[in-house]
């Protein structure tokens, strides 16, 4: 069972301690029937999770009370609770549950009322799958290399060109999308994009090596009425970080679930595995492994929900802590999966164990929502500003 004496620290109230166990004696309870097993048809999964997490009400932490939800706004730490749990328990559960947040998160603090309603409620109830649409073949990390833009005609928004990596493609209802304003090439705007929308297509479906539903989309000559135009005109850089800024704590925490896990298994492992006349945990080499991963869950741990707490309690912004956690959470994660796998010998890296598939979930988590490289320049340039601020240098 895993360790939720962090569930006491003061970061955390009691309603996010309530949540935290409700969510893993649910999680116990309702994911093996859905996620036991192959995953042969990743599709069927997802959706069937996202209806799951609907009806156990946990998608409402999603969306904003006033939508259907719990809190009265975005609560950064219930976020992260839920993320780390299901991350604990199924990675896949983890991705729906997050798809839902970030597809959703743009409107949720940028969209107008009409908006608001028409796509948050269903986002809370598991009727509708959100998709977040950002990355394109050569604008990943660099998000100013973005091609795809928006033009005008007859009174509606028309977009050509294409999107990759995007979560959900494939499955979602609706895509929240980011490209240029062709009258301010400057400029990023952002729109809602419903799928079956003429003139948009699912150009690829990629699979990769811990399966999700992923997809290429394309855009050709697509009309949106203006009515899903989200924001103002030119603002959707601004949109799109400050999304991220709100989900990529979560995504640290999703790593910390893993982590969490690995260390769990690995700790088994070593107390029943009976090795030169004892166990594995008695063997300084394992014990050094093992105290390096409590290490790094711990440090990880720390950092996420510093970050959650300071957005949902101090400042709207949290840049700096929000990258900390995100880089720290997920680089260390994948070192204690290592770890883990390697106490486990053969059979780490054998296919069915948890610990092999763990292994496969990590990778990805280093990469999306600003890779591990962006974020330490992230951090960089916010403690020179931080600096420059305090001392006037």
């Amino acid at each position: 069972m895993a360790d939720l004496s962090f569930l006491d620290w003061p970061f955390l109230d009691d309603a996010h301690r309530s949540l935290a166990t409700e969510l893993d004696a649910w999680a116990s309870r309702e994911l093996p029937p859905v996620c036991g097993g192959a995953h042969d048809d990743v599709d069927a999964i997802c959706r069937a999770l996202v209806r799951k997490l609907g009806e156990g009400g946990w998608l409402r932490y999603a969306v904003p009370a006033a939508y259907g939800g719990v809190t009265e706004k975005l609560d950064v730490r219930s976020l992260c609770l839920i993320r780390e749990t299901l991350a604990r328990h199924e990675g896949i559960a983890d991705f729906a549950f997050a798809m839902q947040g970030l597809g959703s998160g743009a409107i949720s603090l940028y969209g107008s009322e009409a908006q608001k309603a028409a796509y948050l409620p269903a986002v809370a109830d598991g009727s509708k799958i959100a998709a977040f649409a950002l990355s394109e073949p050569n604008a990943g990390s660099d998000v100013a290399a973005m091609q795809t833009a928006f033009g005008y005609k007859d009174g509606a928004l028309v977009l050509n060109g294409g999107k990759t990596w995007i979560s959900n493609g494939g499955i979602a209802d609706f895509y929240t999308l980011f490209a240029r304003d062709a009258d301010n090439p400057a400029k990023i705007s952002a729109a809602i994009v419903d799928a079956g929308t003429p003139g948009f297509e699912i150009a690829e479906r990629i699979e990769t090596i811990a399966p999700h539903p992923l997809a290429t989309l394309l855009f050709a000559d697509c009309a949106i009425a203006e009515s899903r135009r989200l924001g103002e005109p030119g603002r959707g850089m601004g949109m799109a970080l400050g999304t991220l800024d709100v989900f990529r704590t979560t995504v640290g925490a999703a790593a910390l679930g893993f982590a969490r896990r690995a260390l769990d298994e690995a700790t088994d492992r070593a107390l029943t595995r009976e090795m030169f006349g004892g166990t594995l945990a008695e063997l300084p080499s394992a014990q050094q492994q093992l105290a390096e991963m409590a290490l790094d869950v711990d440090a990880a741990a720390l950092l996420i929900y510093r970050a959650a707490w300071t957005r949902d309690t101090r400042k709207d912004r949290v840049t700096r802590e929000a990258a900390m956690a995100k880089l720290y959470a997920t680089d260390h994660a994948q070192q204690v999966i290592d770890k883990a796998v390697q106490l486990f010998g053969g059979l780490g890296v054998k296919k069915g164990m948890k610990v092999e598939e763990l292994y496969r979930e990590i990778r990805a988590l280093r990469i999306y929502e600003g890779a591990s490289e962006v974020q330490k320049v992230v951090i960089a340039r916010q403690h020179l500003a931080d600096h420059q601020d305090r001392t006037g240098t």
